[in-house]
């Protein structure tokens, strides 16, 4: 099992998807805790990417593809927003 805390602004620390079958735990802010499996959080994460990309105008596979500049910004996301009650969703 996997446990998570979720930080003050809401966030978990998510930089890769997790094994399908895997149990997740995470001790929210406010002190509950929620049970997930990793593939329910891999949605969340897909998620939190592909608008990451939309905002940033990145295509599906994270490039830019505007003219290159002198440094590349990072292109994907390591904080995943989550809320109790996102296990029963």
């Amino acid at each position: 099992m996997i446990t998570l805390h979720q930080d003050a602004d809401g966030f978990i620390r998510m930089n890769r998807h997790f094994p399908t079958k895997t149990p997740v735990s995470i001790i929210f802010s406010d002190g509950s805790q929620e049970s997930f499996v990793g593939e329910q959080l891999n949605a969340v994460y897909d998620q939190a990417q592909a608008e990451y990309r939309a905002e940033n105008h990145l295509d599906a596979k994270g490039f830019s593809r505007r003219p290159a500049k002198t440094v590349q910004a990072q292109t994907s996301i390591t904080f995943v927003k989550v809320q109790p009650g996102l296990a029963s969703a």
